[in-house]
């Protein structure tokens, strides 16, 4: 690790600022306040920051201010930003073809489409083309309710699936609470979480078989011929980085076999690279039935998602019209630039790359922060993919703020974020959890330097501890 008492040298990697220019950043802000709808806030509590550029994994403002993304702003920036070659791949795009209704072929969708079915497992063979992730969960439920004519949904406490209205009903976290009473049919379960295991639980392999026994059982009182699917995040994502146990994967696939139930694996984060395989169930060997992406097949350059589909489930809809469809499905600057980005993921190597980071430098130092930290309670991640979890104190795992804290209650967490953003670092903070997400494409010099300053902001966390 770097030396602490010092600020860490800066990466070379790291892009020039531009000359502040406040004029700019005050005509962005008065009318983003005047005109601008931000989601998930209380319009009349926020400032939105005016960005100004962008490269690599380093963002900039109007006021000379440099961050590394350790955010992926939304953990879908997966190539970077500004990669030149997606960026040129969308204007040659748009000067050749710029729309098309769906209801034509078009060359880019088409390409795209080939190569996601090439990469997926099993006989996921077909795509069907959405917006963004949120609309990819939609689809995907109403296929499996449509293919096996149940109705029922189970999905998970800890999740989030979007928040249209399928998506949100299916979202396990307080995200939820604002839309209820939401779609019918959705049944909640618990999912493996070993830090703090609904099941008490003492070992990983215990905590897979306990929670496979809670859904087991929740299929049979619900009735399994009433239930179209089983919905999950195959790595859970901005609820903690859950990393699923030994056998869990494994034993809900056989569950969902055993009881004729689909299995949805929602790959909107986990998938394209963030965990070092092109989905994210390469890593346990397990063949869903569905699979829905967006984010990092084209790191949100052009709003992009899907659902792959099974043969078997496509069949369905080989003489039954498919009672769906999105004026923009398989749109072509978005289907050109993921054709480009998974290009990139080969030539560059992505995969490997976010493999041996995640081996060699993430884990190893996040481990070691843990070891200098006493507000670090848990490390945990693959890939790209890590979150630390923060603590009062480690032998009660008490969280450092309470769940779904808000204003004075959420001050610790508050004060840790506002240190990382002072350093130079842009977190991916969601309750008690600090997320090291960068760009699949970070530089080993620009990892080490981010946990350097994500280190010295821990000392904020570490005083609101019981061994301060």
């Amino acid at each position: 690790m770097t030396d602490r008492t010092e600020p860490p040298p800066l990466p070379a990697t790291a892009p020039a600022v531009p000359a502040p220019d406040p004029e700019a950043d005050a005509r962005i802000r008065a009318a983003d306040r005047a005109h601008v709808f931000h989601s998930w806030s209380a319009q009349g509590h926020i400032d939105p920051l005016p960005i100004a550029g962008a490269a690599g994994s380093w963002f900039w403002d109007h006021a000379g201010n440099r961050w590394l993304d350790f955010s992926s702003q939304l953990v879908n920036v997966n190539i970077g930003h500004q990669h030149p070659k997606l960026v040129a791949g969308i204007a040659e795009q748009a000067a050749r073809l710029a729309t098309v209704s769906p209801a034509f072929a078009n060359d880019a969708r088409a390409e795209a489409a080939r190569l996601i079915a090439e990469v997926a497992p099993g006989d996921l063979n077909r795509v069907f083309f959405t917006n963004g992730g949120a609309e990819a969960n939609e689809h995907a439920v109403r296929m499996a309710r449509v293919h096996t004519g149940r109705h029922k949904v189970l999905a998970a406490y800890r999740s989030y699936h979007g928040a249209t209205a399928g998506a949100i009903a299916l979202t396990g976290e307080p995200r939820r609470w604002g839309s209820e009473p939401g779609t019918p049919g959705v049944v909640r379960y618990w999912g493996p979480y070993p830090y703090r295991s609904a099941f008490h639980a003492g070992s990983e392999e215990e905590e897979s078989a306990r929670a496979l026994e809670h859904l087991r059982q929740t299929m049979v009182m619900e009735g399994p011929h009433t239930i179209a699917a089983v919905v999950l995040e195959t790595v859970v994502g901005t609820n903690g980085i859950l990393v699923p146990p030994p056998g869990y994967l494994e034993g809900v696939r056989a569950l969902c076999d055993e009881f004729g139930v689909l299995l949805i694996a929602d790959e909107v984060m986990a998938g394209f690279g963030r965990c070092g395989e092109w989905f994210a169930v390469d890593h346990w060997g397990v063949v869903p039935d569905l699979i829905t992406f967006a984010k990092g097949i084209n790191s949100g350059y052009v709003p992009l998602g899907g659902v792959v589909i099974s043969d078997a489930v496509a069949d369905t809809f080989r003489d039954r019209p498919y009672p769906g469809g999105l004026t923009y499905s398989g749109h072509p600057l978005a289907c050109a630039s993921a054709v480009v980005s998974m290009g990139v993921f080969r030539e560059e190597n992505i995969l490997e790359h976010v493999r041996t980071l995640g081996e060699k430098v993430i884990g190893p130092e996040l481990r070691a922060l843990a070891e200098r930290h006493p507000s670090v309670g848990d490390v945990r991640g693959l890939g790209v993919f890590w979150a630390l979890e923060l603590v009062r104190d480690r032998e009660t795992r008490e969280p450092l703020v309470p769940f779904n804290a808000s204003g004075t209650d959420a001050a610790p967490m508050a004060e840790f974020t506002a240190a990382c953003k002072a350093s130079g670092l842009w977190p991916f903070v969601h309750f008690n959890r600090t997320h090291v997400v960068p760009p699949c494409t970070i530089t080993e010099e620009e990892v080490r330097y981010g946990i350097a300053l994500l280190d010295r902001a821990l000392d904020v966390a570490d005083r609101h501890t019981t061994a301060a």
